[in-house]
């Protein structure tokens, strides 16, 4: 190891690991002649990082656990300062004042001094309060898991992409990257544990398998059985078990969703060169393209005016599908024809006059041809026909 600490040394500088002192230690040390003086203080610097790390203590509540604290426990663990930190389960303050960050218990909401509780009456603050440069559409209240993520999320997961992905994101993928994370993660969690409705109302049927009811079955069954319980055992289980769907989130939305968005930007960005009037969209590549366009219609000032987006799906087989008033709606800007819904084959060639198409949706949110030709007449005469639904 002494031999090769150089080597060592510049393998940590470029993945990030080393403090300043070590980073200024290890240039030396790469010097041959020089690297005998300092090989031993730079083992030195190393082993004080890792034994730091190791002496730190992320403080939580005992007792009955929840996924907002588990998910906050993970998170700081995937940070290089708290890695190999111990969770300390307490309630007594004097155990909580001796550890290093505290989340979930101890009624302080205080980031100067690491301590992230939400429960006290005073707190009322969302992603949106306490990061205003991200608008003001995020105003659920948060919890544990919300805080932390906060104030770390970027960090955590440029963290989790270099270790699991050998990915590292530029400055505005990594906040779309955030911003989708804490959307379609975090904010269930944060809600869940705060008691939002997800509507006003109530509702027909309840989930009991999402992430929030998995890490409540963790807990302690009422009627007690011959065996002891292990609640900090079980609280690990919780933390792995929420941490890895977290961790899936983030490789989804970076190695699929963003590549996505990529190429709907483009075919956005190139629609009047294939067609005159901006509302016929074509995309080389399919991918899942609903939400990506609406946010892109808004970035680009252009929302509702993509009526129709065609692809091919594979030679002699293209489709044209109708642009939905919202991602997740089922009602259209503007359908297909009217007059070809429910139709196939030559019936369908006959009645729309257009050789090569073969099919259109009984309600008209999609339809299909042999040929691009087809497919394009398909979107010509639907946008021009005098209907409304």
């Amino acid at each position: 190891i002494f031999k090769h600490s150089h080597k060592i040394c510049l393998l940590s500088i470029s993945n990030n690991y080393c403090s300043p002192k070590l980073r200024l230690f290890a240039s030396k040390a790469y010097k041959p002649y020089k690297r005998q003086l300092y090989k031993n203080r730079i083992i030195e610097i190393m082993s004080e990082s890792v034994n730091k790390s190791a002496n730190l203590k992320i403080g939580t509540h005992d007792g009955r656990f929840h996924c907002d604290e588990a998910l906050a426990c993970f998170m700081l663990r995937q940070l290089e300062l708290y890695k190999d930190a111990q969770i300390i389960r307490s309630r007594n303050e004097e155990v909580l004042s001796t550890c290093d960050i505290v989340v979930d218990v101890g009624g302080v909401f205080d980031p100067n001094i690491k301590r992230f509780d939400h429960h006290q009456k005073s707190f009322s603050d969302s992603l949106s309060s306490l990061r205003p440069e991200f608008g003001t559409t995020y105003d659920v209240r948060l919890s544990s898991a919300g805080l932390i993520y906060v104030y770390y999320g970027e960090e955590i997961i440029s963290s989790i992409l270099k270790k699991e992905a050998h990915t590292l994101l530029d400055k505005k993928s990594l906040k779309m990257i955030y911003l989708m994370v804490y959307e379609k993660f975090i904010q269930e969690i944060d809600a869940i544990d705060n008691g939002v409705p997800m509507f006003d109302g109530e509702p027909t049927y309840s989930i009991y398998t999402g992430i929030n009811s998995r890490v409540q079955d963790l807990n302690q069954r009422w009627k007690l059985t011959k065996e002891p319980y292990d609640s900090d055992g079980q609280f690990r289980k919780a933390v792995e078990l929420v941490g890895s769907e977290f961790v899936g989130k983030i490789l989804t939305y970076t190695e699929s969703w963003l590549p996505a968005r990529s190429l709907v930007e483009q075919a956005v960005l190139n629609r009047e060169q294939y067609h005159k009037s901006g509302s016929i969209m074509y995309m080389e590549n399919h991918c899942p393209w609903k939400e990506h366009l609406a946010q892109l219609e808004a970035e680009y000032n252009i929302e509702g005016q993509i009526k129709y987006v065609i692809w091919g799906e594979r030679d002699a087989d293209y489709r044209c599908q109708a642009v939905p008033v919202t991602p997740e709606s089922v009602i259209c800007r503007k359908f297909l024809h009217k007059d070809w819904r429910g139709l196939r084959g030559d019936e369908l060639e006959e009645v729309s006059g257009i050789p090569g198409i073969n099919f259109v949706h009984h309600n008209g949110f999609i339809g299909g041809a042999f040929n691009k030709e087809a497919v394009l007449k398909m979107a010509e005469k639907s946008l021009l026909g005098d209907y409304t639904d």
